[in-house]
C-alpha cells in the first residue's frame, strides 16, 4: 500500500465502482496476481487480498499483471491537483508520449524547468516508480492495447510502441506478463474485430476523466477551420517528425470521444493520442478544479452553467505559436484566411484520399527557409511575418522548445521572442503548453465578461485561472450570442499604445 494513498478511501472505491477514481489508483489481487481498474466489472475481491498502487508502473513492480477484463492500459490519466503533482503529471504526460524514447530524464527536467533529481523523487513520490519504470511500463500496456485492439503486426506494434527491437519487445512482454505477445493476440476482441469490420484506419476510445462535453471543441474547431488542412466535423492532417496521415475525431456519441487514425500516423500513435488527450484536456479532474472555482461567488453561476468546460487546447504548441501571431490585430476570420494562405502556399504536400485535404500546417523549417518576405506577400505586415521566422528559427536550431507540458522552457523561450507580447505568451502557454495557470489579462473578452477589478480576481483563482479564463469566455460568448464576434485584445506598449489581436 502506497503511503500516499488513503486506503479506506481506495476499498471503498474498489467497492463501489466508482469510476471518479478509474485510473488514480491501481487494485492488485493476490490471489490471482493481476492488478484492476477500480471499475473491473470482475467480482470484487476479499479485502484481504487487496493492494493498492498509485500508477500502473508501481503495481507491475510489485509483480502483478494487467487485468484482460477492465484493461488498465484504457484508464483515463491520474489527474492532478497541488504543484508538486502538477510536475510530476506533466513528466508522465511528456513520457507517455515518448520524450524519454530518444531523450533523456536531463533533458526532459530541464523542459519542465527542475532538476533530474528532484525529478526522479517527485515521480517516485507521486507514482511510486522511476522515471525508467513509468517509460516501460506504458510501452508494454501500449502494446498490449494495440494487440488486443488492431491488426498490426507483432513487428508494428513493438515499434508503434516505442521499442526498438522486436526481440526486446517479446523478451519483456514474456517477462514482466508471463505470456508470448502472440498468446495475446490469440484472445477474442470485438474492438479487433469491429476495426476490420470498419475498414481503413485505426479506432481509439479516449476516456475522459469526469464529464466531457464535446460540443465546446466542435465549436472552436469549426470556427476556425483552415482550408486544405482540416475538414468538418473535426478531421485533419497532421504530423510527427516524418510520419504524416489524417487523424478524425468523433464526440457526438457518447462521453468518451473515439480517435481514428490513417496508417500514416499509427508509429507515432502515442505521441498523437498525446497529443489529443491534451487538446480535449481529457486528464483534468474537471470536478475538483470547478469546485475550487466555484467557492468564488464571482464565478459561481458560470460553473453552475457549465460544470465540464476544459482548457481549450491545441494538437500542436508550434502550430497554435503561429496561428496566435498570425492573428494578432485582425479578426478571428481574417487569421483563419492567413493561416490557410502560409498552408497552401507552405505547408507540404500530402495524398490523404479526403477530398479537400492535400497540405499539412508547415514545419519550423518550412516556415524559417520560406523566409519573411515570402510570408509578408501572403497578407501580413513584414514586422508580423519576420516575428513568425523567428519563431520558427529558435525552434529549429534548439534554443525554443514548444511542448504540451514543458511550461518553464517554452515560457522562457517565448519572453525572449521580439514580437511576442503578454497576450500572446500567454495565449500560447495555455492552450498549446498546457499550463492550467496562464491568464491573459489583456483579452477583451475576459474584459468584457468582467469589466471590474479582474487583475486583482484573478489572484484568488490560481492555480486554476487558465480555467477560469475558459468560464468567463463562456460568459462572454452567452451574452453575445445573438451576434457572436471575436474577441479583440490589447496589450500594454510603450507610451500607452495599444494592439488588438484576434482571438486565434
Amino acid at each position: 500500500m502506497s503511503p500516499e494513498l488513503d486506503q479506506a478511501l481506495c476499498h471503498g472505491a474498489a467497492e463501489a465502482r466508482d469510476r471518479r477514481y478509474d485510473g488514480l489508483f491501481f487494485t492488485g489481487v493476490t490471489s490471482t496476481g493481476v492488478y484492476c481498474r477500480c471499475v473491473c466489472p470482475a467480482r470484487t475481491p476479499k479485502r484481504a487480498n487487496r493492494r493498492f498502487f498509485p500508477s500502473a508502473a508501481a503495481a507491475e513492480k510489485a509483480g502483478f499483471r494487467p487485468c484482460l477484463m477492465c484493461r488498465p492500459e484504457l484508464a483515463p490519466g491520474a489527474a492532478p491537483i497541488d504543484a508538486t503533482e502538477r510536475l510530476a503529471h506533466a513528466a508522465m504526460r511528456r513520457i507517455e508520449a515518448g520524450a524519454l524514447d530518444g531523450g533523456t530524464l536531463v533533458e526532459l527536467a530541464a523542459e519542465l524547468g527542475v532538476t533530474d533529481r528532484h525529478m526522479r523523487r517527485v515521480l517516485r513520490r507521486t507514482f511510486g516508480a522511476t522515471p525508467v519504470e513509468l517509460a516501460q511500463t506504458h510501452r508494454l500496456l501500449t502494446a498490449k492495447r494495440l494487440l488486443h485492439d488492431t491488426r498490426l503486426s507483432l513487428i508494428e506494434v513493438a515499434l508503434a510502441a516505442g521499442f526498438g527491437s522486436v526481440r526486446r519487445f517479446n523478451t519483456l512482454f514474456r517477462e514482466r506478463y508471463g505470456l508470448p505477445p502472440s498468446r495475446l493476440r490469440q484472445v477474442p476482441s470485438r474492438r479487433r474485430d469491429e476495426a476490420s469490420d470498419r475498414g481503413p484506419g485505426f479506432a481509439f476510445v479516449l476516456a475522459p476523466r469526469g464529464p466531457f462535453d464535446g460540443a465546446g471543441p466542435l465549436g472552436h474547431a469549426e470556427r476556425r477551420r483552415i482550408a486544405r488542412m482540416e475538414a468538418a466535423p473535426l478531421v485533419r492532417t497532421f504530423a510527427v517528425g516524418e510520419h504524416a496521415g489524417v487523424l478524425a475525431l468523433a464526440l457526438a456519441d457518447g462521453p468518451a470521444p473515439i480517435l481514428t487514425l490513417g496508417e500514416g500516423l499509427m508509429p507515432v500513435f502515442r505521441q498523437v493520442i498525446a497529443a489529443v488527450r491534451g487538446a480535449l484536456d481529457l486528464d483534468a479532474d474537471v470536478e475538483a478544479i470547478h469546485a475550487a472555482l466555484g467557492r468564488d461567488p464571482a464565478l459561481a453561476a458560470d460553473v453552475d452553467a457549465n460544470p465540464a468546460v476544459r482548457l481549450p487546447g491545441a494538437l500542436d504548441p508550434f502550430e497554435l505559436a503561429v496561428r496566435a501571431i498570425l492573428g494578432q490585430q485582425v479578426t478571428v476570420k481574417a487569421a483563419t484566411t492567413l493561416a490557410a494562405r502560409v498552408v497552401s502556399d507552405i505547408g507540404a504536400p500530402i495524398e490523404t484520399g479526403h477530398p479537400g485535404l492535400d497540405r499539412l500546417f508547415p514545419t519550423p523549417a518550412r516556415l524559417a527557409e520560406a523566409g519573411a518576405e515570402r510570408i509578408g506577400r501572403l497578407g501580413m505586415p513584414r514586422a508580423r511575418a519576420e516575428t513568425v521566422v523567428r519563431l520558427a528559427t529558435e525552434v529549429v536550431e534548439g534554443r525554443l522548445r514548444l511542448a504540451r507540458g514543458a511550461i518553464a522552457s517554452g515560457r522562457a523561450g517565448l519572453e525572449r521572442l521580439a514580437g511576442v507580447g503578454p497576450w500572446t505568451r500567454e495565449y500560447v502557454a495555455l492552450r498549446g503548453l498546457g499550463d492550467p495557470d496562464a491568464f491573459p489579462l489583456g483579452d477583451a473578452g475576459l474584459r468584457q465578461a468582467f469589466p471590474d477589478g479582474l487583475e486583482a480576481a484573478s489572484e484568488s483563482w490560481r492555480p486554476w485561472r487558465g480555467y477560469a479564463a475558459a468560464h468567463l469566455w463562456g460568459r462572454h460568448a452567452r451574452r453575445d450570442a445573438a451576434a457572436p464576434t471575436p474577441s479583440v485584445i490589447t496589450s500594454s506598449r510603450p507610451k500607452g499604445a495599444t494592439v488588438a489581436h484576434a482571438h486565434p
